[in-house]
């Protein structure tokens, strides 16, 4: 008999090396910050920076002349609630230190871009008085969590974003190099021994194989997209309380051209879990990804290849296993629809809230449209709350209804409508900022979409379909960070002025969408959607939605074709 070879074993990847050799995250970024002759960070404190809520990058518009480095960062910001006090700190720092712009992001954060060197430690010591940090914004950790911005003042609401919180905070890593560098301004010392056998009591030395990503949602409303994070809580309510939460484990959108290891993936619901046993549960998910994620191979290191690999029944077990008791079956629920609700509502608590569009996340003054300084003077004059949404928009929460007619007119002194503030299409679409800023983008997105948008709202009007809702949302490369692959049309990028088309997604984002067309331009977009239109138009059956449709007729007949 001839015995098969021993398994080889795989190498770890280079990131797995530096953390375990760092397990503080420190790397010599504080030393590096002091240098003034140094205009950026090596290979290995750029990895660190992750961690801290820093991206290093640069202007991809100037490297035919020059690499330009600069920083963007990002906010941790469970739930997407500011102050008004935190958000005006924010604005005053986009203004001082970075491009003068502060882009909403598809997980209720701000980032900023164009941060020169110079103007890293005056930023991050600004956030960090205002009581909010950047601490595991990105990084191999569980990154900002979501919970749905509105109802406001419904005690569900308010219920859902305090776990939201608790979770967030449960789920930080420990080291003391954030504080150290950011706060303190101090370089921590790489041979002191504490420093060099530090150990996270709940990530352990080397953290996550990759991100982790966790949302909150209540049910029907889907405003989150759960069912495409690493871990979801699906709000259970029963006569007007909440009792717990359905467990969502294993999605992810993220994918690499070409890589049949890689691929978009919804969660599996797998359980019910009281708010009491949140804490216990979220780490106990978060280890299993901890110990079971592939380190291997950062493109196949998320979680959702873990549930996908040894299947659903594997994972209840072995999280049985973490906690001491196996969770009860899971409970009713249904989610319907997505998206964000503009201009006026009323609380419950008898103040007002307002809801603004925001295209493509982006505030900023331009001619005829200043958001940047009415939202500035609103939130000064008005002191309202502060909400981010999943979507890339603003809720303006807490205003006194005495203040509504004064709001709006204020806003509207600097173009900014509080009716009608954009069609039906674009209210509903989303991108990423791609370039000239993300060094991972294949194709522009933010800068692009909204012209694609107008000539695709032309083809709708052609078909006599120019107020219907379709969710359509664009990527600069197959990373999904605007969730293109749970859109009824998604936009991913493929190379300079080339996508890949999928169609399919509806409208609670319960559903992936599928590849229809490849490598597309412009005018092959064009011609591809509007035959799609035309039969929608005729063979909806009542007020069936693109995505139905398409899945209804146009993948099933590709899908039989093949």
């Amino acid at each position: 008999m001839i015995e098969s070879p021993a398994p080889v074993a795989r190498k770890l990847t280079h990131n797995e090396d530096i953390k375990q050799a760092i397990p503080t995250l420190a790397g010599t970024i504080g030393a590096v910050l002091a240098d003034p002759a140094a205009d950026r960070f090596a290979e290995d404190d750029i990895q660190f920076l992750k961690f801290h809520g820093i991206y290093q990058q640069d202007d991809r518009d100037q490297r035919k002349v020059a690499k330009h480095f600069m920083f963007m960062i990002r906010g941790r910001i469970p739930g997407g609630v500011l102050t008004a006090k935190q958000y005006l700190t924010f604005d005053d720092v986009a203004t001082q230190q970075a491009n003068n712009t502060l882009r909403l992001t598809s997980r209720q954060s701000i980032q900023f871009h164009g941060v020169v060197k110079t103007g890293l430690g005056p930023l991050m010591k600004a956030i960090n008085r205002s009581l909010v940090d950047t601490l595991a914004a990105c990084g191999d950790v569980n990154r900002n969590v979501m919970a749905p911005p509105a109802p406001v003042s419904d005690p569900i609401s308010f219920q859902v974003r305090e776990d939201a919180r608790r979770v967030s905070e449960a789920l930080l890593p420990k080291t003391k190099a954030y504080h150290a560098i950011w706060v303190e301004g101090v370089q921590l010392n790489l041979e002191d021994p504490e420093v060099k056998e530090f150990e996270d009591p709940l990530y352990g030395k080397t953290y996550l194989p990759r991100k982790f990503k966790v949302a909150f949602a209540i049910p029907p409303l889907n405003d989150v997209d759960l069912l495409t994070n690493d871990l979801g809580f699906i709000a259970i309510v029963e006569g007007g309380e909440l009792v717990g939460y359905n467990l969502a484990v294993g999605g992810g959108l993220g994918m690499s051209h070409g890589n049949a290891e890689t691929y978009p993936r919804l969660t599996d619901v797998v359980g019910f879990l009281r708010r009491d046993q949140l804490i216990d549960v979220s780490k106990a998910v978060l280890m299993i990804h901890r110990d079971f994620g592939d380190r291997t191979n950062r493109r196949h290191a998320r979680l959702k290849y873990v549930l996908e690999e040894k299947g659903v029944e594997w994972f209840q077990k072995e999280l049985a296993t973490r906690l001491g008791f196996a969770l009860p079956t899971v409970q009713p629920y249904t989610f319907e629809k997505q998206g964000d609700r503009f201009g006026w509502t009323q609380q419950l608590d008898g103040l007002d809230s307002l809801g603004l569009f925001v295209e493509s996340g982006r505030v900023k003054d331009v001619e005829g449209y200043r958001l940047k300084t009415a939202l500035r003077a609103v939130v000064e004059q008005f002191q309202p709350e502060v909400r981010l949404t999943p979507s890339q928009n603003i809720i303006l929460a807490n205003i006194q209804p005495r203040d509504r007619s004064a709001v709006s007119e204020l806003l509207a002194r600097h173009g900014v409508a509080v009716e009608n503030q954009a069609t039906i299409l674009r209210r509903a679409a989303m991108a990423c900022p791609a370039l000239p800023t993300c060094g991972l983008s294949l194709a522009e997105s933010e800068r692009y979409l909204p012209t694609l948008l107008g000539k695709i709202e032309g083809l709708l009007a052609e078909t006599n379909l120019a107020n219907e809702e379709i969710v359509i949302r664009m990527t600069g490369c197959p990373n999904g960070c605007a969730r293109p692959y749970a859109a009824e049309i998604g936009f991913v990028g493929k190379a300079p002025g080339k996508y890949q088309l999928y169609i399919g997604g509806n409208e609670s984002s319960t559903r992936l969408n599928r590849l229809y067309k490849e490598n597309l331009r412009e005018p092959e977009i064009l011609n591809e959607l509007r035959p799609l239109f035309t039969r929608f138009a005729a063979e909806r059956v009542g007020a069936e939605r693109f995505g139905d449709w398409c899945v209804r007729t146009v993948l099933k007949e590709t899908h039989t074709a093949n």
